[in-house]
């Protein structure tokens, strides 16, 4: 693709990006460790979201010394709510190998942390090292897809490779800039689920598919398949003033994390029957749909973890999925 288009919508991006940027926190005192942590943490999940998480992780855990020496149930406590555990338990181990080794220097380095993918590690190296390496995600698609009313799905990684290399072609000195630049391009103006602000964007004398007319034309993207759906029962077991909590298996969703006791499908019964409720959760591939039940028994039920609630808040993480259910726990 022509370089000459995107190299003209540097500088007007960059002007932009220097009088709408927002103000959040993993912008300020910046470091690779403070970066790899944000970056981490915002895979998948919405800024608002992450804000004062992030402010608390860092509190707990400022160095990747400080990450390494946490015990896995101390990380996990403090990602609660974040979703995706497996990201917390990659941050470990990466900042383990950090405090051994020193932080990478090189993208290739940065790339080799566990957990660490392409837009990642392109995001950190622009970011914190002053590298001019792309973070090419569905942001920085959408937003040059439209540009270029190009109409390569981009759900195919031929598409991705071709605009990281467009890019890196006009790579700026102001690399952790332009980097976030695009990410913010595409989240207030050029948004994914809605209709573009044209009338707000630096690029609107340049974007090929806003002059025709054709801005939600793109991006062309594979079809969804449909999210499977789980009927599940979940017990709020208390005892006294104790919590019945399991561990989920050690593989597959939300890996090894603690839940209330839950059953697909057909569910025991337990003692006497105080509440029930309906919830729902959406994860990308599946939805469970939960009846909750508040149950009281007569004495703890092995193999049962059971915990108060003070425990509950302090020690144990709970996935997002049962929260609908807390308000049970007193």
């Amino acid at each position: 693709m022509e370089e000459e288009l995107l190299r003209g919508a540097v500088g007007p991006l960059l002007a932009w990006f220097c009088t709408h940027r927002r103000d959040l926190p993993w912008r300020h005192d910046r470091t690779p460790y403070t970066a790899l942590v944000a970056e981490l943490m915002l895979q998948q999940t919405r800024v608002e979201a992450v804000r004062e998480r992030y402010v608390q992780f860092l509190r707990a855990f400022p160095t990747a010394e400080a990450l390494a020496a946490a015990s896995e149930e101390e990380v996990l406590k403090l990602w609660e709510g974040l979703g995706y555990y497996s990201r917390a338990r990659n941050l470990h181990r990466a900042a383990k190998v950090i405090a051994q080794n020193g932080f990478p220097s090189t993208f290739e380095g940065v790339r080799a942390l566990p957990g660490v993918g392409d837009y990642t590690a392109g995001a950190v190296c622009s970011i914190a090292l002053g590298l001019p390496e792309p973070a090419v995600d569905g942001n920085v698609l959408r937003i040059l897809s439209r540009l270029y009313a190009d109409a390569s799905n981009v759900d195919e990684g031929a598409t991705k490779a071709k605009y990281a290399a467009l890019l890196r072609a006009v790579y700026p000195p102001e690399t952790s800039d332009f980097c976030e630049a695009l990410m913010e391009l595409g989240a207030l103006v050029c948004v994914p689920n809605g209709a573009p602000t044209c009338e707000e964007c630096p690029w609107r004398t340049l974007c090929r598919a806003h002059l025709a007319g054709r801005e939600e034309a793109f991006p062309v993207r594979s079809e969804k398949r449909a999210r499977r759906i789980v009927n599940a029962t979940v017990y709020v077991l208390q005892c006294g003033g104790k919590y019945a909590l399991e561990k989920r298996p050690a593989r597959g969703l939300l890996a090894g994390l603690w839940q209330f006791p839950f059953f697909e499908g057909d569910a025991p019964g337990f003692g006497q029957l105080l509440a029930e409720k309906r919830a729902k959760h959406v994860f990308t591939h599946v939805e469970w749909h939960m009846t909750g039940k508040r149950v009281d028994v007569a004495e703890e039920i092995a193999p049962y973890t059971w915990v108060t609630a003070q425990q509950l808040r302090e020690k144990y993480a709970l996935p997002s999925a049962f929260r609908p259910f807390l308000e049970w726990v007193k």
